[in-house]
């Protein structure tokens, strides 16, 4: 199933802070992966991937606007 990288958080209910100190990246990182400015290294990804749960493909770094139509357009 993928999911974006905010609706992962929000469902865990972490904020951008609480996710970069456990990935060990700044805010406005977790919020430029969020907003689509920029995408995580691998290793990062990685951390993300399991810091909540799902596999490093299940992770959609796009803001979620984009990320809802590629879904939509995959079904």
């Amino acid at each position: 199933m993928k999911i974006t990288l905010k609706a992962a958080r929000v469902n865990a209910g972490l904020t951008q802070e609480e996710v970069a100190k456990k990935v060990k990246k700044s805010k406005n990182t977790i919020a430029n992966y969020e907003s689509g400015k920029s995408t995580p290294d691998i290793e990062t990804g990685k951390a993300l991937a399991e810091l909540f749960g799902c596999s490093v493909d299940d992770l959609i770094f796009l803001p979620c606007d984009c990320a809802l139509s590629t879904i939509n357009k995959e079904d």
